[in-house]
């Protein structure tokens, strides 16, 4: 019994490995055209946090800069309440470009950030697997440079999220918010 569950979960982390190197990462990715300020519209996620959280959620502002070692500073800046949160995290580059690995120090979980494609002036999608000790889980982004995106770019966002087995439930097109206080943009 012992053996054939231990099989059963090889197989599966196997299987989610395996699924996890068909997600694309942007061909002649160029990091310095992510960089700057951008707005995300679209959130896909089958994590617990994100389904709880879902109907509370409102587009955040993002900004990307570059490190002089060739990683990512990534500032999301969120309205939460009647105020704005920030959080900064270092995006590590890996051997891959527009493939970057980040670990929280809150929670310990490992995230996998591939930037799966972009124009770097409209919008970039990128798609992000999450490892902790309790289960693993997918996020899918949708950035773009205006609060507005056109709807071609929101139903990639929406078909590439079903193709890595999120569901429509799971999908969300954020809502806008309001400019964000002085000084906290």
């Amino acid at each position: 019994m012992h053996t054939t569950l231990l099989g059963v979960l090889g197989l599966a982390l196997l299987g989610a490995l395996h699924a996890q190197d068909n997600i694309p990462v942007q061909t002649d990715f160029q990091q310095d055209k992510l960089t700057g300020r951008w707005y995300c519209v679209g959130l896909a996620s089958n994590s617990h946090w994100f389904k709880e959280k879902k109907h509370l959620m409102k587009m955040c502002t993002t900004t990307i800069s570059a490190t002089g070692d060739g990683n990512l500073e990534v500032t999301s800046t969120y309205p939460k309440g009647d105020h704005c949160e920030k959080r900064d995290s270092l995006y590590t580059k890996t051997e891959q470009p527009g493939r970057f690995s980040y670990t929280s120090p809150r929670w310990g979980s490992k995230h996998d950030i591939r930037v799966v494609e972009t124009n770097y002036d409209e919008y970039a999608l990128v798609a992000t697997q999450i490892s902790k000790s309790t289960g693993s889980s997918t996020m899918v982004l949708l950035y773009s440079r205006t609060k507005e995106i056109s709807p071609e770019r929101l139903e990639r966002f929406s078909k590439f999220s079903r193709e890595q087995g999120l569901t429509d439930d799971e999908i969300l097109v954020l809502p806008h918010t309001g400019e964000q206080p002085a000084g906290e943009a």
